[in-house]
């Protein structure tokens, strides 16, 4: 597969259930429908995106087998990161069936829902995440800024696991970039073994009621930070759609590094996830 593939690096599918997506309030009932491939597959193409990797949206066992299915029928879907108990006694013979599936690349766990904003270092959490590395499984990592002390520390014990922040952590897009995010983005970012993806970005700022001038702080600290080769595109559709149309969110990635080198450019837009997901 060629290594100029155009990705996006994250994105979720789901039939929509109000028990399992409980988490789609009153206020996000543009989301309360099914959202498939089908539905995504146009989009991708109108800004001349190959393809996607598909994100767990529900903390399930049945997720990973549904969102595995769709790969299967779906070529646009060139990975998936699912779900598994990181905590469970039987992790390690769960991932030993789990590597059969070439389409699996990785997991996540969504840390920012926990109440504890030091969940990740629960030891049979670390020892979960530890156990990924051995099946050469990535680990998307969900928080908000005041978990990214809690994340570099977890991160510091985990050299060989390959790691990736998703949404730059969430802050809060529009007011003033906090001290407390900058920080935990530098701390973070001095680890090779973490990539960053922008993405999930609108959704942090005023719905529908953004600028471009409002992200551009916060991309020019993690390109600072994480450099061009540490970067992916994401646009977190159909979460997205809730602040914005998925050609301008597409637009404002695109916009920013438009002043990069050609080179730049193709490595932050799948060249990166190609390499971190290990694409073939």
């Amino acid at each position: 597969m060629s290594q100029s593939l155009k990705i996006d690096a994250h994105q979720h599918f789901w039939k929509y259930d109000p028990l399992k997506h409980a988490w789609i309030d009153d206020s996000m009932s543009v989301l309360k429908r099914d959202f498939l491939p089908n539905n995504l597959k146009p989009v991708l193409e109108k800004s001349n995106l190959d393809g996607c990797i598909a994100v767990q949206a529900d903390q399930s066992d049945e997720e990973t087998k549904f969102l595995l299915d769709l790969a299967q029928d779906n070529s646009i879907i060139k990975g998936v990161v699912g779900w598994v108990d990181l905590q469970s006694p039987q992790l390690e013979s769960k991932l030993e069936k789990f590597s059969s599936q070439p389409l699996l690349k990785g997991f996540r766990h969504v840390l920012q829902d926990e109440a504890d904003d030091e969940f990740i270092l629960r030891s049979d959490f670390i020892r979960g995440l530890e156990l990924l590395s051995k099946f050469d499984f990535t680990y998307d990592i969900l928080i908000f800024p005041k978990q990214l002390a809690a994340a570099k520390e977890a991160v510091s014990q985990l050299p060989k696991q390959a790691f990736v922040l998703d949404h730059i952590a969430k802050p809060a897009i529009g007011g003033k970039v906090t001290d407390t995010w900058k920080k935990g983005i530098h701390q973070l970012a001095q680890y090779e073994n973490v990539s960053c993806k922008i993405s999930g970005m609108v959704t942090e700022a005023k719905w529908d009621e953004w600028k471009y001038e409002d992200f551009i702080p916060y991309l020019d600290f993690v390109l600072e930070q994480f450099g061009a080769d540490r970067l992916m595109y994401g646009s977190d559709w159909p979460v997205c759609t809730l602040s914005g149309k998925y050609h301008e969110v597409f637009g404002l990635v695109n916009q920013y590094i438009s002043t990069l080198s050609s080179s730049e450019q193709a490595s932050i837009m799948g060249e990166n996830a190609v390499k971190f997901y290990k694409i073939n």
